[in-house]
């Protein structure tokens, strides 16, 4: 089993893969530069939608993400790619192995702001974390900065929304696109 630990709360560009529509992913690859052959779009999209097979896991593992509210109120790809976009968080959120939060952009303390913080932890112990602010972005599995990562994460979490608050903050972003 692996629990994934997933925060974007600094980096207020998009959503993070495993929680994004085809037509969002496609929208935010369509707009990099220099920008992607259609093929590749097509490719890294089969890709993304691939990685969400690990919903299904038995047993599944438990995943908690950050979401920052800038994410949620970009219209990447149109208002019709955000709408199913939000409704596709909610759904997400309904999963009972996904927990969903929101840093509202009103918040004046936000320990992610630097940076997202990514963190596996496996059955058997071990785990395997990344952020930009430590080791560069690169993965690290040293047991003190993991615990680095967790300790932000939990400080994160702590700042955004409960879970409840946050599904109703994205079902009034909804009503509101």
């Amino acid at each position: 089993m692996v629990s994934r630990l997933s925060g974007r709360p600094g980096h207020g560009v998009h959503i993070h893969g495993l929680l994004q529509t085809p037509d969002y992913a496609r929208a935010l690859l369509s707009m990099r530069r220099p920008a992607y052959a259609a093929e590749e779009i097509e490719r890294f999209i089969t890709a993304r939608v691939a990685r969400k097979a690990i919903f299904e896991r038995s047993p599944a593992p438990e995943l908690s993400f950050v979401l920052d509210e800038s994410t949620l109120r970009r219209p990447l790809g149109g208002k019709a790619v955000l709408r199913h976009q939000l409704e596709h968080l909610l759904e997400a959120g309904q999963r009972r192995i996904v927990e969903l939060r929101v840093m509202p952009l009103e918040r004046e303390e936000h320990a992610g702001a630097d940076g997202g913080i990514e963190v596996l932890k496996f059955e058997d112990g071990s785990a395997v974390g990344r952020s930009p602010v430590v080791a560069y972005g690169r993965p690290v599995s040293d047991p003190r900065q993991l615990r680095i990562l967790e300790l932000r994460y939990g400080i994160v979490r702590a700042q955004a929304l409960a879970p409840r608050e946050s599904t109703a903050f994205i079902e009034q972003l909804l009503g509101d696109t």
